[in-house]
């Protein structure tokens, strides 16, 4: 049954596997009426990744059961960095960028929460429209004064940057959990948002958010997190052979982001299909207990499912029949196939093939181009290629193109165009 007004918000994630914690006891309780409820999303780049779809789907989760999303953009603490899960300092970014990324993930969020005016519509608030115009002093005597840093040493994210081989963590990065804190704080008093979602990774920021607003503001706060998806190997989630898998098209094709969940292992596709698609949690199960060659038609409809939430179900189609063409029919003249253009002179006097590697993006440097080649995993059309040496020219074209192949899945068309 797919979730509605009538059904309990933390009975649909946890049927889901997407709770890890909850600061309150209470909380289906809490959620047996409408709260408003937030989750911040960090623009530190111009495009989230597929875990970020973790914490959307649980706004979306909330939004369908009744309740209304706001949707924090960081511009703000986009300009610390958070200090969760990380080893070192981030790269800083400048207020420009930070601004220009914000604007487009909210775009990405968007294709999966509903934004507008009615009640359990979200709205999109950016940090930055409230501590750009706090001046130092007022946030130390109102914010720092009510802060204990005993605590804020005692948090998972501050000790293990203090016990590190590195140069452990700067002011900037510990007063982080400062700024998180107060706005959860802020969006209680503007918006009487009453409950925190996030990663489980936020753990510690949204407990001391909840402490600051019961100091501030005598609020009954609550918190609740979403597990941190790993593969069932034990990788990283979001990563395949080419790097992270992005929300924006431009940065991962929709058929190389459907070609991502059409190859996640056996073992994964049943919890995936829980958390990444609002399909019933019954039909979750039976896809999920598909054995043998079987299994392969649930990858299909999950990777089809989180394609047409991410990018449409015109590009999940095109997505799914090109998948079809390519691997089955070994037709790779479809669209959806990623692909670019190739003048017939770059291959007058023979174009490396390492070059080639790197331009169809299989590779982000020359020498890892190299190490790809030599290991058997690059093809040019159906030919295994072990010699980087190798100058691809014009007798390896084929009916107006040059496929380049790493691996079983990948592949990249270059069309030669005049």
């Amino acid at each position: 049954m797919t979730a509605t007004t009538t059904d309990n918000l933390y009975d649909v994630l946890h049927e889901r596997g997407l709770v890890s914690q909850c600061t309150d006891e209470k909380i289906r309780e809490r959620l047996s009426k409408p709260v408003a409820a937030y989750c911040g999303f960090d623009p530190t780049a111009d495009s989230l990744h597929v875990g970020s779809l973790v914490p959307i789907m649980g706004l979306a989760h909330l939004q369908r059961c009744g309740h209304k999303p706001v949707v924090l953009v960081g511009g703000a603490t986009g300009l610390v960095g958070d200090p969760s899960g990380k080893t070192e300092a981030r790269q800083m970014l400048s207020a420009e960028d930070i601004n220009a990324n914000a604007q487009a993930i909210a775009k990405q969020i968007g294709r999966v929460v509903q934004f507008g005016d009615g009640d359990t519509d979200a709205i999109l608030v950016n940090n930055l429209d409230w501590f750009g115009e706090m001046k130092w002093l007022d946030m130390l005597r109102d914010v720092g004064s009510r802060m204990s840093v005993n605590r804020m040493m005692s948090m998972e994210s501050v000790k293990g940057r203090m016990s590190g081989d590195g140069e452990g963590i700067s002011f900037l990065e510990f007063s982080y959990m400062l700024l998180q804190g107060y706005d959860y704080a802020h969006l209680f008093d503007k918006h009487n948002c009453t409950l925190q979602v996030g990663g489980q990774d936020q753990w510690g920021n949204i407990v001391i958010g909840i402490d600051l607003g019961r100091r501030l503001h005598d609020a009954d706060l609550a918190g609740l997190t979403f597990p941190l998806v790993t593969k069932s190997d034990g990788g990283k989630f979001g990563k395949s052979e080419q790097g992270n898998v992005w929300l924006d098209v431009d940065r991962t094709s929709a058929f190389d982001f459907f070609q991502f969940w059409r190859n996640v292992a056996d073992q994964d596709v049943g919890r995936f299909l829980g958390y990444f698609t609002f399909l019933p949690m019954d039909e979750v199960r039976e896809l999920a207990s598909a054995e043998g060659k079987a299994i392969n038609e649930s990858k299909v409809r999950l990777a089809y499912e989180v394609t047409k939430l991410v990018h449409g179900e015109a590009e999940a189609q095109k997505a799914m029949d090109s998948a079809k063409s390519a691997f089955v029919e070994q037709d790779v003249t479809g669209d959806a196939i990623p692909s670019g253009a190739l003048a017939p002179s770059a291959l007058s006097d023979g174009l490396g093939l390492i070059a080639l590697v790197v331009k169809a993006g299989f590779a982000k440097s020359n020498g890892e181009a190299r190490r790809l080649i030599v290991g058997g995993g690059v093809r040019l059309h159906d030919e295994k290629l072990t010699d980087p040496m190798r100058q691809v020219t014009a007798d390896d074209v084929v009916d107006g193109y040059i496929l380049v192949r790493a691996g079983r899945k990948r592949l990249f068309r270059f069309d030669l165009i005049e």
